[in-house]
Order: structure tokens, then sequence, then C-alpha cells
């Protein structure tokens, strides 16, 4: 099986392309001032992660009641002008340093399709953040429900299905275990599996998977993946 084999890519994309952990730290930090300095990365993502699953709407609008649990938990400001600027950072997540020219290389090869948990709201602003690189998206507004539900892998298939691609030729690339490679594995995608944090300790922002699944390519950078399609 080579890389060249595939005719379309899946991507995660917070996590994979835009950096949500660095986005959520700085604006932590940055809002709750002085007190919010003292607690470790780990500290301030285990209430962030409590507060994901206590308000698991759309990530355009329900993220402001995310950082109120935080706040709460970790004694920051919890006022309603501090969850906004919360909020509104969300949409302005950065992407990973590498990210855009790995998708404009990318795109020469394949056809490339965004599937995030993201919104379509808070999907418009990351796919201007990387540059526009997707033929085309699905969001948890098209499919329903958010991954790791298989049903949302069960949809894009029919999508792409629908547009002329068979599961064979799709090559689903992410950075979440959780969410993504071990249920992308499970319904039949083949997977390549980008380790944000291979120089880190722990999941960070994501949850914690029951078990690490061997993906069928394994990079730490999307700059790795495209140097390998291109023999760099």
């Amino acid at each position: 099986m080579e890389l060249t084999d595939f005719k379309v890519l899946t991507f995660d994309v917070v996590g994979t392309l835009i950096d949500f952990e660095s986005g959520v730290l700085n604006a932590v930090r940055r809002i709750g001032g002085e007190v919010a300095q003292r607690y470790t990365d780990d500290e301030i993502f285990a209430p962030y992660k409590e507060g994901r699953d206590l308000f698991p709407g759309r990530s355009s609008s329900a993220m402001a009641d995310v950082y109120k649990h935080l706040a709460m938990k970790l004694d920051l400001p919890a006022d309603q002008e501090s969850a906004d600027a919360f909020q509104l950072a969300v949409l302005r997540w950065p992407a990973f340093e590498d990210s855009i020219e790995a998708m404009q290389r990318l795109r020469k090869h394949f056809r490339l399709v965004a599937m995030t948990n993201a919104d379509r709201t808070a999907f418009t602003a990351y796919n201007h953040t990387l540059g526009y690189p997707f033929h085309d998206s699905v969001t948890c507004d098209e499919t329903g429900c958010p991954k790791p539900d298989p049903k949302y892998f069960a949809y894009n298939k029919g999508r792409q299905f629908a547009f002329g691609y068979q599961q064979n030729e799709i090559l689903h690339v992410a950075q979440s275990q959780y969410h993504d490679i071990g249920v992308a594995k499970a319904e039949g995608y083949t997977t390549c599996w980008i380790e944000r944090r291979h120089d880190q300790a722990g999941f960070g922002g994501t949850p914690d998977p029951k078990e690490v699944t061997k993906p069928d390519f394994h990079f730490t950078s999307m700059k790795a993946l495209a140097d390998a399609v291109e023999g760099l």
C-alpha cells in the first residue's frame, strides 16, 4: 500500500490542522490574568474537556459555556464578557505552522475533504485560516452527530461514494486517536495518524482513547506526510 494509491484524503481539522491546544491555553491565560499563569497545560485541559462534555453543542456558540465551567473550576473570571472573549478566540484558533503549505502540496495530488466536529460557522473560519484547501467538507451540522460516532464516518463514506469514490480510495488523516483513528479503522477506513503530541506526554486537550490504535500510516507532522507523498 502506497500513499499515492489513494485518490481522496479526508481530514480531521481541529487538532490536526488547527492548533486548538495553543488556542485554548493562550486564551485562558490571557483572559484569566495572573491567576491563570500558575496552572499547567494539563490543569487547564482537564476542566476544558469536562466542559466540552457538559456542553457538546455547536462550537461556534457552546464554547462560552465551556469557558464558564473551566473558569469556575480554576477560580478565573467567569463573567459573560470573559466567556464571550473565549468564544471569539475559538474562531481564531491558529493553524499549525506546517498546515497551510502541506495542504497546498497535497491538493495537487488528491481530493481533500474536511471531516470536522466543528459546525459550519466555525469550520468556515478555520477553512479561511487554512487558505481554503478543501474540495469538499463534512461538519457536524450535516451528519447530526459528532465523531467518534460511527454514523459520522458512514455519512462521509456515502457522500464520497456519491462523488464516485470507493472506500479503498480514501485515506483518513487525523491527530485524535479518540475521535478518529480508532473508529475510522473499525469502520473500514485506511488511516494515517498525525501524532502532533509525539514529543509530549498524554493526550492534552483530547480525551484519552481506550487504547491506541495502530494506523496504516504514521507521521508526526503534516509536512512529513506531504514529503512522503512527494518522495522527499
